[in-house]
């Protein structure tokens, strides 16, 4: 999955839009040697070819990581000044409005993203020629494209509550006036649907690294429980993650984000990114196949000896000192988690390192995670880096595994500190750190290990939302606003959809 070329879907979609046009005359395009829909979908190999579409636009929904840390308490918008990357200046300050560039995208990529899977779901017995195409392996492929259904339905839900929900079809100009918003309990109806039926056919394994996995469709439903908290079912659906024995914590945590670390025995679920394809459009900073938050989250103006395993980057999505004070003595994760770069030019002399101090909101901290490195980006540097996104890892299965378990109807809390306690001594390579709370106490230490240990991966955000936690931690946060984004405007303009209250 690191080549997704994205000229095969070019291809597919203006054939689309060419075979769509109906002439008032008896003419077959296909005698000017032009492709149609007709051509589509005529073999194994065209359906296999046409799903890695389905899958790019996840790549897409780039900003959606620093969103969720930048929107938190976890870290703050940084840059060169008060208007750079002001979308997520506006975010970090809660002054956003309809008008914002990133949600913008996040919206529209995760609906490209819908669009491409309910093409494929609306011929899945039949292509456009009424012809039945049966190959070994349809049912599972079909998995991956319910599970990427689900996750683009449930992207959107978490940021905009709700939304447009649509699996029938592609949606065309002349729906544009005829949508609606779907209350979220329909939406999440359906990711629950969609899941489901991925877990019926998905594999365990798959040979191609980065394809969905039945314990990634079990993993996301398990968290898509928690969020309507249905604790339960959660429990009983990530216990099968745990018990499967497919994976493990990784002993060196810091390894986990090398290059090396990727879809390792830790990686449930990891979007993939390639620097194979260099992308050069900075009219798309999101839309290439490498990953451009990492360019982001750099040091600016970096410069050093060669042995210096560092890029420059452009100080944005900086870790709060909040942050790096909630760790403890110990605690191995803070090290890999922030970059206290004054500390880290100390403590080697040898790299001789320069750097220009993030100029706005400086914090001195960098996100150590996903800091660019030498060695993984091509072409246009700052767009082609090649780190997936963890997206999620089997120590967040043990976290909500554990939360579930302290929740249910009939709480587990043995359980639920077991699974905590396996995190925690990883993180501190010792038992002394163990967590002995039960009740209200062990669930908050469940909310605040999750913290710790997924910083900087995006969810604090939406974890201090769906736990009611939001307007005590956030500053900014106004409750029955915040809680979820605004849609964006041009979607209001062209579609007629209603806002969110407060926006």
């Amino acid at each position: 999955m690191k080549n997704i070329n994205l000229k095969i879907l070019v291809l597919v979609f203006l054939g689309t839009l060419l075979g769509s046009c109906k002439k008032w005359v008896d003419y077959n395009p296909r005698e000017d040697f032009r492709i149609t829909e007709l051509d589509y979908l005529k073999s194994e190999s065209d359906y296999r070819t046409m799903a890695v579409s389905v899958y790019t636009p996840i790549q897409w929904l780039n900003q959606a990581v620093p969103v969720g840390d930048i929107a938190s308490d976890n870290a703050v918008s940084g840059g060169e000044n008060a208007s750079d990357v002001l979308s997520l200046q506006q975010i970090d300050d809660f002054t956003h409005t309809s008008v914002n560039s990133t949600l913008t995208e996040l919206w529209q990529a995760a609906y490209e993203g819908i669009n491409r899977a309910n093409y494929m779901h609306l011929y899945k017995e039949k292509n456009l020629a009424g012809e039945a195409v049966e190959f070994a392996g349809k049912d599972a492929l079909y998995g991956e494209i319910y599970f990427l259904r689900a996750y683009y339905n449930f992207h959107l839900v978490r940021f905009f509550g709700d939304v447009p929900l649509f699996t029938d079809k592609r949606l065309g100009l002349s729906d544009s006036k005829t949508l609606q918003r779907t209350p979220k309990a329909a939406i999440y109806k359906q990711i629950e649907s969609d899941l489901n039926n991925a877990i019926t056919v998905l594999p365990a394994t798959q040979i191609q690294k980065g394809r969905i996995t039945k314990y990634a469709a079990q993993a996301l439903l398990g968290k898509v429980y928690l969020y309507e908290s249905k604790f339960n079912e959660a429990a009983t659906i990530l216990e099968n993650v745990i018990t499967s024995g497919a994976f493990s914590l990784v002993a060196d945590f810091g390894s986990i984000f090398l290059a090396t670390g990727e879809n390792g025995p830790e990686s449930v679920f990891e979007i993939q990114y390639s620097n194979t394809s260099p992308y050069y459009n900075w009219g798309g900073v999101t839309r290439g196949q490498g990953n451009y938050a990492v360019q982001q989250c750099g040091v600016r103006g970096l410069n050093g000896s060669a042995n210096m395993p560092y890029n420059a980057g452009w100080s944005t999505n900086l870790p709060a000192k909040n942050l790096a004070d909630a760790y403890t003595a110990g605690d191995k994760r803070k090290t890999v988690t922030v970059l206290d770069i004054e500390a880290y030019k100390t403590a080697n002399p040898s790299f001789n390192i320069t750097y220009q101090v993030a100029p706005f909101k400086n914090t001195g901290l960098y996100n150590q995670k996903y800091l660019p490195r030498k060695g993984e980006t091509s072409g246009q540097v700052e767009l082609n880096y090649l780190n997936n996104f963890r997206t999620i890892r089997y120590a967040e299965v043990l976290l909500m595994a554990a939360e579930a378990n302290n929740r249910a109807s009939v709480p587990n809390d043995v359980k639920a500190q077991d699974y905590l306690n396996r995190v925690r001594q990883r993180a501190f390579g010792d038992l002394l750190h163990n967590i002995t709370a039960t009740g209200a106490a062990l669930k908050q230490a469940i909310w605040d290990e999750r913290r710790l240990e997924l910083a900087m991966e995006g969810d604090r955000f939406f974890d201090l939302v769906r736990t009611g936690q939001a307007a005590t931690k956030i500053t900014g946060f106004t409750t029955g606003k915040h809680e979820v984004f605004p849609v964006p405007q041009q979607e209001i303009d062209v579609s007629g959809l209603t806002q969110n209250p407060g926006y």
